[in-house]
């Protein structure tokens, strides 16, 4: 953690909702497969790989518009296709530093939100973005999140 009390990692813990599909690569990185949304609509896959130390190394987000006119079958071959390039992976707690990326005019990663000024007793949170479906504060190395 900084002083600021910003995190300099986060954990994720494996579950069956969010992050299914957390875990490391046959080489070592550390990746996060997920289903990002714009609360407006869009939906996307993003798949984020980090080094074994947690760095991001690479975002690869795919759009695939609006969900009222989501082709499902698209969307969950492209999810399975993302998940085979990685290979062999074992799926397992991961810990990885905050990140932003921007692709597609919108913000996505696991984006650090620092305290509410007027609030003495908010503190930071890190939240996957876009959608705000999972919310993590500390203890950072808990793995846990609200959605």
């Amino acid at each position: 953690m900084f002083p600021d009390g910003r995190p300099s990692r986060i954990a994720i813990e494996p579950d069956d909702h969010h992050a299914e599909h957390v875990g490391r690569t046959a080489d070592g990185r550390q990746f996060f497969l997920t289903t990002p949304f714009e609360p407006e609509g869009e939906e996307f896959i993003a798949l984020y790989l980090f080094d074994a130390g947690g760095r991001l190394l690479e975002a690869k987000i795919d759009s695939f518009g609006h969900r009222d006119t989501l082709d499902e079958a698209a969307h969950e071959a492209a999810y399975d296709a993302r998940l085979a390039e990685l290979g062999e992976v074992t799926i397992a707690r991961i810990e990885v530093e905050p990140f932003a990326v921007d692709r597609f005019g919108t913000t996505f990663g696991l984006v650090a939100w620092p305290p509410e000024e007027e609030d003495e007793d908010d503190e930071w949170w890190v939240i996957a973005e876009p959608g705000d479906y999972m919310a993590f504060s500390a203890p950072w190395d808990s793995g846990e999140y609200d959605t």
